[in-house]
């Protein structure tokens, strides 16, 4: 009956405050607050990439799960975790040990016996009470940091699987940024042609030549920025993967070659702090600080043990546990803490701030998560109406460039017109190909702030934690906004 009981608190998840949301009273819905169909209290899928509907992403995200060195070393530092996890629930249990000993004696000058052997065999049982739930709640600890270590490989998984998505999209970005650079790099060349065959026959003045020399070189200088950018995208995407550089081979992307899903998922808050991985793990450090107090406390109470052996001893192997040779004992011990200079005390202290640095820490965490959902929330609103700007204003842009060029070539505009419109052209077209990309970056951001899915995939790793899968699993709850 005294082994029914454990000191220390009983965890339990911090309530969350009733009032937490994403957005502003002033927003009606999250719909209309984004600009995109948002499709509210939807289930995020446990591969989300698979939304963007391009096949050579989906590649890479399967060679980036099987081979990232970080996720590698996330397993592998679950299974230690598990592990200490499974050596601390030993501990409940009782201890049997054996020992044994053979001895070569001579006892001529003393007993006149000569000299003899003697066998010995000690097997003895130990079992340390656990009355105040001093072990439980060390095992339980444990089990908090082998559940807090499967969380924090699913962050793993989800910084690389979002990162290699954004990496992925910048280098469609970047590709379609050289594309338009080029683009405008031929329309200066075709107009240099133009105004070198006027000068040739006098319509045309020198000085407009060099002007245009002179932007046709600032467009080509701005090229090779753009292409030490994309390299690099190239090598952070061989990283993400486990390549190195140089076996990279680059599958081209485009942003043409991409797609937004048709409606974004945007997670009820109640089950966003269920989704998180990085607000599971700072939950399960807040249970293993919880149940540290419990340990500290029950070091400060008595402890007891019993004890049995059964010693036996003979001259001969066959005569080992005979009635002759064998004894027995049995005994209960009780160790109570009487003077330890303060430190059990001391002790119980420390782990009494360590759960309210722990609690602030889930409480940032929470913080946090809602943030990166706002602030994702916010960019796709800004997204959308950002590029239907760029797009009038590229298309603007165009009509005006050929405009220009058309007037120019037949006499009836002046060279400035068509270096200003050709100007604007192409810094149109930059923003529009940067807006584009835009929009899928702050949609991988929303995946990423929303938890990415983890519980939605069989391969999950924090089913791999000592965790029960009831209490790690979040549900999709159906309540109103």
């Amino acid at each position: 009956m005294l082994a029914g009981c454990a000191v220390g608190p009983d965890f339990e998840r911090p309530a969350l405050d009733p009032g937490a949301g994403y957005l502003g009273s002033g927003d009606a819905t999250a719909g209309r607050a984004t600009g995109v169909s948002i499709a509210y209290a939807a289930d995020v899928p446990g591969r989300w990439w698979e939304l963007f509907r391009n096949k050579d992403l989906d590649a890479l995200m399967k060679q980036a799960i099987e081979n990232n060195p970080d996720l590698d070393a996330a397993r592998a530092t679950l299974k230690q975790a598990n592990e200490t996890a499974l050596a601390a629930g030993g501990s409940l249990f009782p201890s049997l040990s054996l020992s044994s000993n053979a001895a070569r004696t001579d006892s001529t000058g003393s007993t006149n016996v000569g000299i003899y052997t003697l066998y010995s065999v000690t097997p003895s049982l130990s079992y340390p009470l656990d009355i105040f739930g001093g072990t439980r709640r060390s095992v339980e600890a444990a089990q908090a940091s082998a559940e807090a270590q499967g969380f924090t490989a699913e962050a793993t998984y989800l910084t690389v699987t979002s990162s290699l998505a954004r990496a992925v999209i910048q280098e469609a970005s970047y590709r379609e940024q050289i594309a338009a650079s080029q683009e405008v790099i031929a329309s200066y060349r075709e107009l240099l042609d133009v105004l070198n065959n006027q000068v040739s026959v006098g319509t045309a003045a020198r000085a407009n030549v060099l002007q245009q020399q002179a932007a046709l070189a600032q467009a080509q200088a701005s090229l090779p920025a753009l292409q030490k950018a994309l390299a690099l995208q190239q090598n952070t995407i061989a990283a993400l993967i486990g390549d190195f550089p140089n076996q990279y081979a680059s599958r081209k992307f485009r942003i043409s070659g991409l797609r937004l899903p048709h409606a974004l998922p945007l997670s009820v808050p109640s089950a966003l702090v269920e989704q998180r991985p990085d607000i599971r793990a700072a939950e399960a450090q807040l249970h293993r600080a919880s149940a540290e107090i419990g340990v500290a406390t029950a070091a400060m109470l008595p402890q007891l043990t019993l004890s049995a052996s059964l010693p036996t001893s003979a001259a001969e192997l066959g005569d080992l546990f005979a009635s002759t040779t064998t004894g027995w004992s049995i005994a209960a011990g009780l160790a109570q803490p009487i003077f330890r200079g303060g430190t059990l005390v001391h002790n119980k202290r420390a782990a009494e701030a360590a759960y309210e640095a722990a609690l602030a820490n889930y409480r940032s965490s929470v913080l946090a998560a809602f943030r990166d959902v706002a602030n994702a929330l916010r960019a796709l609103q800004h997204d959308r109406q950002a590029l239907a700007g760029y797009l009038a204003a590229e298309k603007a842009a165009k009509e005006s460039l050929d405009l220009s060029q058309t007037l120019f070539k037949a006499g009836t505009a002046s060279y400035t017109d068509v270096l200003t419109a050709q100007s604007t052209y192409q810094s149109a077209r930059l923003a529009r190909a940067s807006a584009e990309a835009s929009r899928y970056l702050d949609a991988v951001a929303l995946f990423e702030a929303l938890g990415g899915g983890w519980w939605n995939r069989p391969d999950n790793l924090v089913a791999l934690a000592n965790t029960d899968p009831q209490k790690t699993m979040p549900s999709v709850s159906g309540e109103k906004k």
